[in-house]
């Protein structure tokens, strides 16, 4: 090879490497913006659930402040009512808080982040874990509400939302407590949905940033993922 030839192809292999190292920026800021989305929409999900928990586990205890024998001449509530779904709500609920907020510490934990694949599991497992959990409680909450032989705890309040009452059970506002509950788990299983979706793409350009900050023609001091 001539001076004159390694001279014109010195530049072009140049051009190649910076060409490179644009495109692992790129897709290093492309992780970057998933991975800020991600947790975003974790910590939705997570407020979603306090806020189920603190509704329903509100109607479960107005239910036993309120709650008397068979005997009584004015019973509150009626006597063959299926708490059940509340119930259902509280606990799914108290998965999906967990789940979450296991995800959001990971996700803000130095030792866990430089651990890539304990990092991606637990990015796939806990959105995985609270969807499920929401869409047990939410089919769990129609399933029995639908009963046509026993009121559910959303079912009696509704029925009786316009009795004006001065003291517990104030039934309209538990009516108002137990839709938003039970739409708010409905809400999570397309969310829970859509998290494990930006992290399967988060998971994937992980893969494409290693591949590429790794291989074998790259240069010393190439960016790499924080």
């Amino acid at each position: 090879m001539s001076i004159t030839d390694s001279k014109t192809e010195m530049p072009t292999s140049n051009f190649e490497v910076d060409s490179e190292d644009l495109r692992l920026d790129s897709k290093i800021r492309m992780y970057g913006l998933a991975n800020s989305a991600r947790l975003a929409l974790t910590a939705l999900a997570l407020g979603a659930g306090i806020t189920i928990l603190g509704i329903s586990a509100d109607a479960v205890t107005t239910y036993n402040a309120t709650h008397v024998p068979d005997d009584f001449l004015l019973p509150l509530w009626p006597s063959n009512m299926d708490l059940r779904p509340t119930v259902a709500l509280v606990a799914g609920s108290t998965i999906v808080i967990v789940a979450n907020a296991i995800s959001l510490l990971a996700s803000k934990t130095q030792v866990v982040r430089s651990r890539s694949g304990v990092h991606m599991a637990l990015s796939f497992t806990a959105p995985a874990v609270a969807f499920i959990a929401a869409l047990v409680a939410m089919a769990f909450f129609y399933a029995v509400n639908a009963s046509t032989t026993a009121d559910s705890f959303q079912s009696w309040t509704c029925r009786w939302k316009d009795v004006a009452m001065m003291t517990q059970p104030h039934f309209g506002t538990l009516c108002k407590q137990s839709k938003a509950g039970l739409g708010l788990a409905v809400f999570l299983v397309p969310l829970e949905v859509i998290i494990l979706g930006v992290a399967g793409y988060q998971a994937s350009l992980q893969r494409q940033v290693d591949q590429a900050a790794h291989g074998p023609e790259r240069k010393t001091g190439s960016p790499a993922m924080s």
